[in-house]
């Protein structure tokens, strides 16, 4: 395991121009601390399949992942946002490289649920390319797209589709990271009515699961929180559109929800 590491997910709404979170990222690096981004792109995708002519659809909050649009998945997440992120961070003058789950087999999995097609579940985390990036001072920054190495049907592509967030929780579990931070576009986790939750406990956490409070995108989040913390010290859910807001959470200004044992 390395020692005190901090993975940090950001999705597609911290990505905007006026965002903070990568200023943020190369001023920890800075500071010394060793760090992995993992990424989403959900908006960047739908729009491309869009201009495609590919339909997009959901189940249960998840992107079905046909064989075309998976081509796409792999050609935006890969390529054009993890790009993105990269020359940002490199020219805020960070150290930062792009890599796939699919580099040096980091992110190896299965077909997960059949009828949202080639979604992966990850099954295993190789964390030798992330070792070598980070012993000479790099950033890897990880686009969500792994192999398809187990149980793998005839005729299956050979990579997947994973959730951003899930791959966020399986790499902070894997490399007992010292903390796991999802910079999101809400508050943080809330209950019923609305009103923020400062501190969930696990067993909290997962009675927000049972009952449907926490819906929709939450759901992955609070789920890698709990699956990370197996082996990290703490986990969060943060609002990325609030200046500074990985700064102050670093600091421990924190303005969302820590899940903690």
């Amino acid at each position: 395991m390395l020692e005190k590491v901090i993975v940090i997910k950001i999705g597609g709404a911290t990505l905007v121009s006026h965002d903070t979170a990568l200023a943020d990222i190369v001023e920890l690096q800075k500071q010394g601390k060793s760090l992995v981004v993992v990424h989403g792109g959900g908006k960047v995708i739908t729009e491309w399949l869009e201009k495609l002519g590919v339909a997009s659809r959901f189940i249960r909050g998840e992107r079905v992942t046909d064989k075309a649009t998976l081509e796409v998945v792999t050609a935006v997440l890969a390529g054009l946002v993890n790009k993105e992120i990269v020359t940002d961070i490199n020219s805020l003058g960070g150290r930062a490289v792009g890599i796939s789950g699919v580099d040096g087999a980091l992110i190896e999995g299965r077909i997960g649920d059949k009828e949202k097609g080639y979604v992966g579940e990850v099954v295993k985390v190789n964390t030798a390319i992330l070792e070598a990036l980070l012993d000479s001072g790099f950033i890897p920054v990880v686009a969500p797209v792994g192999l398809n190495s187990f149980d793998r049907p005839a005729e299956s592509p050979p990579t997947l589709n994973f959730n951003a967030d899930v791959v966020a929780g399986e790499i902070a579990a894997a490399i007992g990271a010292e903390r796991l931070i999802f910079l999101t576009d809400v508050a943080g986790v809330c209950d019923r009515t609305g009103k923020l939750l400062p501190r969930l406990s696990p067993d909290e956490a997962e009675a927000l699961l049972a009952s449907g409070v926490a819906s929709g995108g939450m759901i992955p989040k609070i789920q890698a929180c709990l699956r990370a913390l197996s082996s990290t010290a703490a986990t969060c859910v943060i609002d990325g559109r609030q200046a500074h807001a990985l700064l102050k959470e670093i600091e421990g200004d924190s303005r969302g929800t820590a899940i903690e044992a």
